[in-house]
């Protein structure tokens, strides 16, 4: 457990952006999770850090690390701040997992509707996972 909070280097964070601003700080701090930017047991910066430099309110930030944490991304320490948990980049890559699988039932979905066979969608997936180049 690291307790030297880290500098962030996420983008800005800007009502102009889709999504609620607490939201695009926990989509963020996934981002930066999954690429092991952050790693496990490594500390978050404190809220009211991270609302400064992000320049959104502390109940923004709050929000966002509740989310975090409820998520199982984060935990906190009382008095000792947010940390990375230990299954936070698994968290991340699962919650990712699931929305490709959902992305890919609906795209079967409706290749089925188009009249695609299932050796049809599975070619065309494989030319999709090859950068769309043929295999």
């Amino acid at each position: 457990m690291s307790l030297r909070p880290l500098a962030l280097a996420f983008g800005p964070i800007s009502p102009a952006a889709p999504g609620a601003l607490y939201e695009q700080v926990v989509a963020a701090v996934k981002r930066e999770v999954a690429s092991g930017r952050l790693r496990p047991g490594e500390q978050l910066p404190s809220l009211r850090g991270l609302a400064g430099d992000l320049m959104v309110s502390l109940i923004t930030v709050k929000r966002a690390y509740e989310e975090l944490e409820r998520d199982g991304v984060i935990y906190n320490r009382q008095g000792l701040g947010a940390f990375v948990a230990e299954t936070g980049a698994d968290q991340v890559r699962a919650e990712k997992a699931e929305t490709a699988r959902l992305a890919l039932r609906a795209a079967v979905n409706a290749g089925r509707a188009a009249g695609l066979s299932d050796a049809d969608l599975i070619e065309l997936l494989k030319t999709e996972c090859a950068g769309g180049r043929e295999p």
